[in-house]
């Protein structure tokens, strides 16, 4: 049995055909579109119309690809038109659960214990790996896309007509600029505390961290002159961001060696974090409970001893002290 990286199972942190200890995340495979009038989207299959109530989200609190979906279901007031469940923090040898006893709301749809039974029950023949956050067709009982990238662009438009609200978090003028900064943030920040913390050779482990303060180092230098990544106000650019920022002092510092400093040593992103938090219902999308326990819980192969730290103890309600 492989081991699991927030719900994705992994054979080994690594390619194996590499040998290199640098940890590889695989691409999500289930990737169809929810689109205004039902047609095809820009990848998968056409019939997956925006409709009220006919979508169902799947996602881990402490996922921070999960966490973008909650994100943008909170800004386009999508929560009365799209249901949530969510797992359990605690994820082991079974994956994902939807087991109540230990932080999970329970499956809503299907009252299944595990996350892999969605997945089986929308393919019985899958062997692929299990992931959140997961968007489920309750009409065609069967799983939309489980690429949290993409589902967000679906919420930020495709529901428009339904909620009335028309902020756009992608708009034309800036999305080439917002591709750049998502790929730069993704394969630094995103992605590279996951290259810190699951790299199984120093040289791999030191080009992941210096890869990573070099382009936190840079955010922070863009945002000493800018509000936003890029434009007046927030876009999808920040929000990506926001969901590794948010969990860097709490979890990526200590757990993942991410140790150089911590968020709130860098006086322009700790700033811009609070204003993103404070951004009405996005710190009810925060849950350091679940975070913190997921982490340090699940991940035996880093903290064998499930111990989970108390702190740090951050106000993000506060004005930053600048040290």
């Amino acid at each position: 049995m492989g081991l699991l990286v927030d719900g994705i199972w992994q054979d080994k942190w690594y390619d194996t055909s590499k040998s290199d200890g640098k940890f590889e995340r695989e691409a999500a495979k289930l990737r169809n579109w929810v689109t205004k009038d039902g047609s095809a989207g820009p990848t998968g299959e056409a019939g997956f119309k925006a409709q009220s109530g006919r979508y169902h989200l799947y996602v881990s609190l402490a996922c921070p690809w999960a966490h973008r979906t909650l994100i943008f279901r909170a800004l386009k007031g999508l929560t009365e038109h799209i249901s949530v469940s969510i797992v359990s923090p605690d994820m082991l040898s079974d994956g994902w659960t939807f087991d109540t006893a230990s932080g999970s709301s329970g499956d809503e749809l299907y009252a299944h214990a595990f996350m892999h039974q969605l997945y089986t029950r929308n393919d019985s023949n899958y062997s692929g790996r299990v992931t959140v956050p997961v968007l489920w067709d309750k009409q065609q009982k069967r799983i939309v896309s489980n690429e949290s990238s993409e589902i967000i662009r679906m919420f930020n438009s495709a529901f428009d007509e339904i909620t009335g609200n028309r902020d756009d978090y992608y708009p034309k003028q800036l999305q080439s600029s917002i591709d750049d900064i998502n790929d730069y943030v993704y394969k630094n920040i995103n992605n590279g505390v996951y290259r810190c913390g699951f790299a199984t050779t120093q040289e791999a482990y030191e080009q992941a961290f210096d890869s990573l303060f070099a382009a936190l180092d840079k955010i922070d230098a863009i945002l000493a002159d800018s509000r936003y990544l890029v434009g007046e106000s927030p876009t999808e650019a920040d929000w990506r961001l926001f969901t590794t920022l948010i969990r860097f002092d709490a979890v990526y510092f200590g757990h993942f060696k991410c140790n150089r400093q911590q968020i709130e040593d860098y006086p322009n992103i700790a700033n811009y974090l609070r204003d993103l938090y404070q951004w009405p219902n996005i710190a009810d999308t925060v849950d350091f409970k679940h975070i913190k326990r997921h982490y340090y819980y699940s991940h035996t192969m880093i903290n064998p001893t499930q111990v989970v730290p108390k702190g740090p103890d951050i106000n993000y309600w506060s004005k930053h002290n600048r040290r």
